[in-house]
């Protein structure tokens, strides 16, 4: 029987280099698979189907809720977003841990689901940080980076309802908090007593050292 894996929740708001930590503490861990939200909004300029996002209509994502297709979703800056079922119960039930890449909203969906879940909030070292990182993009009109400036006020609020924080300030250093947290949370006593069941056996048995 296979043991159950983590489900990693990783949320920011827009602008705080979510993403980009994301990537790189996987390309680092092989053990943890990200999975990939369902959105109805436009692929951006460098965004591929499939691979950054499922890209579907507002009709279709709707079709999906009514179906219950969803692990969790909400609405965000206007389109649809939401994790299919299919994409993490399996893995998790295969002993596979599963990253969400996902905001405040959904991961407090998730939470009521699944309580064992780890749940990482990033935060931006300021608010003019923030504002710059949003310019940087060069993807946004300065109506939109207004309105994600406001939102993201709102998004922050919500940082004492997870597990763990992380202030990116240095990016190197971002990365390897929370490669950090993976590592510990595979050590917790439950994650440790399933895998090495055989082990505590041996070691716990009446002169099983002698």
């Amino acid at each position: 029987m296979n043991m159950r894996g983590t489900l990693f929740i990783v949320a920011a708001p827009s602008g705080a280099g979510k993403s980009s930590i994301v990537n790189a503490c996987l390309a680092r861990d092989p053990n943890i698979s990200l999975s990939i939200s369902f959105t109805s909004r436009a692929p951006r300029p460098g965004e591929r189907h499939h691979e950054h996002y499922h890209f579907v209509s507002a009709q279709e994502f709707e079709r999906m809720v009514a179906a219950g297709d969803f692990f969790e979703h909400a609405r965000v800056h206007g389109d649809w977003k939401g994790t299919a079922r299919q994409s993490v119960e399996p893995q998790l039930a295969a002993g596979r841990d599963v990253l969400l890449e996902i905001d405040w909203q959904g991961a407090a969906q998730v939470r009521a689901q699944v309580a064992d879940a780890v749940s990482i909030f990033i935060l931006p070292p300021s608010r003019e940080a923030l504002r710059q990182r949003m310019r940087a993009r060069g993807q946004d009109s300065e109506e939109v980076i207004a309105r994600r400036l406001a939102a993201a006020h709102d998004e922050m609020s919500h940082y004492a309802e997870f597990d763990y924080v992380i202030v990116n300030e240095v990016f190197e250093s971002a990365v390897a908090e929370m490669c950090a947290i993976f590592t510990a949370s595979r050590l917790r006593l439950g994650q440790q007593v399933q895998r090495h069941a055989a082990l505590l056996r041996t070691l716990l048995e009446p002169d099983g050292g002698a």
